[in-house]
């Protein structure tokens, strides 16, 4: 096995628990975010002589992911319309201790999720839950800053009068 290759390994393997996470940020269900996990390694170990050392690995990656979440899950229409809102809960209860408030604004966040676009379920995936900044999300989705931060307004909008929250 080549150096670049062993490499390529374990960089997938250190961000498998990131990659999962985003994953089922856009699909909304973890058996279609493991899916999805597999579907991005395996085009990503595939295409492993298209990585360079300039790019940075996670962008590349998480790249991928969007894309093929784009042109197979999208397209088969598996995106998310059913969120696993009940092992999510059941993963923060043991974060959270049972409080009440917490599950019931994490279920209805998560339940309005569905009303987003595409392009802004990415921003929340990439920013609020993988906590990459907007410059760094402009470069994974190939888009502009400014239309990064006005897309995760409107998201953010979305999200927050749909829970009927205060700024």
């Amino acid at each position: 096995m080549n150096d670049e290759l062993t490499v390529i390994h374990r960089e997938i393997i250190d961000l498998l628990p990131r990659l999962r996470r985003f994953a089922y940020s856009l699909t909304g269900n973890q058996d279609d975010a493991d899916d999805l996990c597999q579907a991005t390694t395996e085009k990503v170990l595939k295409n492993a002589d298209k990585w360079n050392d300039n790019k940075q690995f996670d962008h590349w990656v998480f790249r991928i992911a969007k894309n093929l979440w784009i042109d197979q899950f999208r397209a088969k229409k598996v995106r998310g319309h059913n969120i696993d809102i009940d092992s999510i809960t059941e993963n923060l209860n043991e974060l959270s201790h049972n409080e009440p408030e917490t599950n019931l604004l994490l279920r209805q966040v998560l339940s309005k999720m569905e009303d987003l676009t595409e392009d802004q379920r990415l921003l929340i995936g990439l920013i609020a839950i993988e906590g990459y900044s907007y410059k760094d999300a402009a470069d994974i989705l190939e888009i502009p800053v400014g239309t990064v931060m006005s897309r995760l307004s409107r998201a953010r909008t979305v999200l927050v009068s749909a829970i009927n929250l205060k700024d």
